[in-house]
């Protein structure tokens, strides 16, 4: 009995929404014990109030494909742990629910469609190589400034045809967007700052999403959207909103699956040996890249009913926190869960990308720019030293990294 209360008192004291955990990168334990002895966690009290982890990868799933159950409407909370600010909510669809989240996620999707893709491999590829070929050799240099962002950024320009000048103000934007206004290091250090940077950044789209509504359509996202029925009138809160989860999730996601993707091969390097005289297994390591570095940590629903969840009652409101962290870490799921290993039988097999009606829209053209990345440097037979340790973001929401120091030794 003894032993018993114990253990209740250790996982009643478990809050996995600290961002020091993952800026700490100190996660891991808490999410093996929660995996092993209490999958659906209720933390009574946290910054953020009381909430449900999900942290099995079956469990996962099941909230991801119950959107009659669970909802990600921004009215009731939206997608983090930590709920909108009241009056400064901005709604997208990936906070939205259907129907209004099918017909607005259908209006940008043909930008990543298999046809778009094609067409975008060769752009893709001479970016990747000039950017590769203007790295110094035997100096140190911030992988993340260099190769992450600059890719990212371009690619972000490319779908919107933005003003390639001005480029750079898309990775602001993200980072303004996810920012933790909690983080001494944070780019904005309130929800009032946040809300004017993001203001601006709707004041600039509303110029070019005038100037292309005026003309005839064009094959790029502000065209996309200023011509479909179910956007062209969309309210400012929700313009606001829909640009914003188009950059996040065009910029963050794919960036930190480079710089983590480059860590883990370099500290695993018989994997880095293996695909190297292997590179058949490029789309392999890719998945698992995606997989072990989980860029986006979790994803939030709120209970539209009292429901049950493996055998623990929901209440109607509750907020329903899936840690695709822990999920794709699931031993029971995915064989030697915390080793990084490039032949994986079932390498598709993780919850980054997320499921259901909210998986990620782009998730072809993340593995794209990361396969079109890694050919280039083996091609290249690059092989790199980390000269220190990585800047995390201070965030439980984006597993991001901030600078990592590298040199190139051959």
């Amino acid at each position: 009995m003894a032993q018993a209360e114990a253990l209740w008192r250790a996982l009643t004291s478990i809050d996995v929404s600290d961002p020091h955990l993952y800026q700490e990168d100190s996660w891991r334990p808490l999410f093996a014990q929660l995996r092993r002895d209490d999958p659906i966690h209720y933390c009574e009290s946290s910054p953020f109030g009381p909430y449900w982890s999900v942290t099995r990868y079956d469990d996962i799933f099941t909230v991801e494909l119950d959107h009659d159950n669970y909802s990600s409407s921004s009215e009731l909370g939206g997608i983090q742990v930590a709920d909108q600010p009241k009056g400064q909510e901005r709604a997208s669809f990936i906070r939205m629910d259907p129907p209004g989240h099918t017909v607005q996620r259908r209006t940008v999707a043909p930008i990543v469609a298999p046809s778009n893709l094609a067409n975008l491999e060769a752009l893709i590829r001479k970016r990747t190589a000039d950017v590769l070929d203007s790295l110094p050799r035997g100096e140190t240099f911030d992988w993340v400034e260099r190769v992450s962002v600059d890719l990212t950024n371009m690619m972000l320009a490319t779908l919107f045809d933005f003003p390639w000048e001005d480029r750079q103000k898309l990775t602001w934007w993200s980072d303004v967007a996810i920012a933790n206004v909690e983080s001494p290091d944070a780019v904005v250090h309130s929800e009032d700052e946040r809300l004017a940077e993001l203001t601006q950044m709707g004041a600039y789209f509303r110029k070019l999403w005038d100037a292309r509504a005026s003309a005839p359509p064009t094959f790029d996202l502000i065209s996309m959207l200023a011509h479909s029925p179910a956007t062209q009138n969309l309210p400012p809160n929700v313009f606001i909103g829909t640009l914003g989860l188009l950059i996040v999730g065009g910029n963050d996601t794919t960036r930190n699956s480079m710089s983590g993707g480059l860590m883990a091969l370099v500290e695993n390097p018989d994997q880095f040996e293996l695909v190297r005289s292997r590179r058949e297994l490029i789309p392999n390591l890719v998945s698992e890249i995606i997989r072990y570095q989980t860029p986006v940590l979790h994803m939030r629903r709120t209970a539209r009913n009292d429901v049950e969840l493996a055998g623990h009652k929901i209440a109607k409101g509750d907020k329903v926190v899936m840690w695709y962290i822990s999920g794709n870490r699931d031993e029971e799921k995915i064989e030697r869960a915390d080793e990084f290993l490039v032949d994986r039988v079932k390498p598709r097999q993780h919850l980054s990308f997320g499921a259901g009606i909210h998986r990620c829209v782009g998730d072809r053209l993340a593995e794209q720019q990361l396969r079109i990345l890694w050919e280039e440097i083996l091609q290249r037979d690059l092989r790199f030293e980390i000269m220190g340790a990585p800047q995390r973001l201070y965030s439980n929401f984006i597993r991001g990294i901030r600078a990592l120091p590298v040199r190139i030794i051959s």
